[in-house]
């Protein structure tokens, strides 16, 4: 019976922060994943696909190292997390030194929106290409 309280508060404790860090923008770098939360307010192509709003963008080493789409665009939503994938590329890594916070190069297009061509996440010793699609 005492539980369900403590359980119920560690489950608004856990949405609260996870609030805030989308807020904020948050980021994760490990060996083998790295992640952000950003929000695009205009919209941007990405790899062919327009992408607008909260997004989670998550980059996986071992998928890259297959050969496979390693990384992943989330629509975010900071009560749930990334549930729909708007977009997911193999990208084309190039080194670089680690950066405080994360970075978006883009380009202007015909169609009158950005075109994200690369990015780098915070705290990360790489930059990622986005293929011309």
């Amino acid at each position: 019976m005492r539980a369900r309280p403590l359980i119920g508060g560690v489950i608004i404790f856990a949405i609260l922060v996870g609030v805030s860090l989308a807020a904020k923008g948050s980021t994760f770098v490990g060996a083998n994943k790295q992640w952000t939360v950003t929000n695009f307010a205009d919209p941007v192509l990405v790899n062919g696909r327009l992408v607008m709003g909260p997004v989670l963008i998550v980059h996986d080493n071992d998928k890259m190292n297959r050969g496979e789409a390693c990384t992943t665009f989330y629509r975010f939503d900071p009560a749930r997390g990334g549930r729909e994938e708007l977009v997911s590329f193999h990208c084309l890594p190039k080194q670089a030194a680690p950066i405080a916070e994360t970075k978006f190069t883009t380009m202007s297009t015909d169609v009158g929106c950005k075109k994200l061509v690369e990015y780098q996440i915070a705290g990360d010793s790489e930059t990622h290409l986005v293929p011309v699609k």
